[in-house]
């Protein structure tokens, strides 16, 4: 009886023994059915495509910086004057200066009324500016003076006038020379000119007719 229990006892200790292994078991597989998937690190995420009006962005033209082509007001050194009799006509007597380019210098613009002042001849006479007179100047309806480009084929003119006889019916001075300055500069040059006038007016630079 002693040795039969001893052997019942210790086939009791071997199921427990083995009921414990295969709970064990049980438990593991069950653990490692019911973990959630490890999550795939290695997909980048999908980023949707912002809406397109029409492919690739249109990029609308630039407009080049615009530079002026004109060229700068005539200064000291770059302009020569000389003159031209004009033909009298019922008491009235004229004189077309005349404005060219130095030589060797770069194209400049002449722009408003001349100084001229009276030379040898008679009492100094101070040119007044006049948009027109019975010998020229500005079309009717005019009176702003026009920007005239002085280059090696292009000059200016401008008219300078009197009237040869005073109110009386008196013969006026005669002047044999001319003091001329031309527009925004301070050079002042004399030039031959006869004129006989008791005054004296000049009108704007124009381009040459």
């Amino acid at each position: 009886m002693g040795t039969r229990t001893a052997r019942y006892a210790g086939m009791a200790v071997c199921c427990v023994a083995l009921g414990l292994s295969g709970c064990a078991s049980n438990s593991t597989d069950s653990g490692q059915s019911s973990a959630t998937p490890p999550t795939d690190t290695g997909v980048a995420a999908r980023v949707s495509p912002s809406p397109s009006t029409g492919g690739a962005p249109s990029v609308l033209p630039t407009s080049p910086p615009t530079t002026s082509t004109a060229p700068a007001p005539c200064g000291n050194g770059q302009v020569v004057v000389d003159a031209t009799i004009m033909s009298p006509g019922m008491g009235h007597r004229g004189v077309r200066l005349n404005f060219s380019a130095a030589r060797d210098s770069q194209a400049c613009t002449l722009t408003g009324y001349p100084g001229v002042d009276t030379g040898a001849g008679g009492p100094l006479l101070h040119a007044e500016r006049t948009p027109r007179g019975y010998m020229g100047g500005l079309p009717s309806g005019t009176d702003t003076p026009p920007t005239v480009v002085l280059d090696a084929a292009h000059g200016a003119q401008a008219v300078v006038e009197g009237v040869a006889f005073d109110d009386s019916g008196t013969q006026c001075a005669t002047y044999t020379d001319l003091r001329v300055t031309a527009p925004n500069t301070t050079d002042t040059v004399t030039v031959a000119a006869r004129i006989d006038t008791c005054h004296l007016q000049v009108h704007p630079v124009t381009a040459p007719q």
